[in-house]
């Protein structure tokens, strides 16, 4: 299984989109599964469904962080890179859906219950989300291969 089929089976299965990124990469950033799901748990819904910055970007933005973010004092290089990478994902992922923030990618208002039911009908989870999960692992792989040698 790839870490896109991974990544969408943790999404099907309940978990909200971060946590679904951010598991598929627990392997190389040597954490388990659990720690990445609870570590992802408020990032759904655009950061606990505020409709911010979409959790499948924030996911791969941990991810990111973790692998290559400033974790000594002085170190800048590893800030400047990490803003670079993040910067260059979110710049990728808007080309591909236009945004990355959940509020203008799916278009419902999920802070009311009405909202949440008409996202729910129109299918926009399994539409819309799960394709932004897999948009975001794949860039993601892209993205950090180039810094980290990563291996899928």
């Amino acid at each position: 299984m790839n870490r896109s089929e991974k990544a969408l089976q943790f999404y099907s299965s309940g978990f909200n989109c971060a946590q679904s990124v951010i598991v598929s990469f627990a392997d190389i950033m040597d954490i388990s599964e659990e720690t990445a799901l609870r570590l992802a748990s408020g990032f759904g819904g655009g950061m606990g469904r505020m409709q911010g910055t979409c959790g499948a970007a924030t996911g791969a933005f941990m991810v990111i962080g973790y692998l290559r973010g400033k974790y000594k004092q002085g170190d800048d290089e590893a800030k400047e890179i990490t803003n670079h990478l993040i910067q260059e994902f979110s710049k990728q992922f808007a080309e591909y859906h236009g945004s990355i923030n959940c509020k203008a990618l799916i278009n419902f208002d999920l802070n009311t219950r009405e909202g949440r039911n008409e996202a729910q009908s129109a299918d926009v989870f399994n539409k819309k989300c799960s394709y932004f999960i897999k948009t975001a692992v794949e860039l993601l792989e892209k993205t950090i291969h180039k810094e980290v040698k990563l291996t899928s």
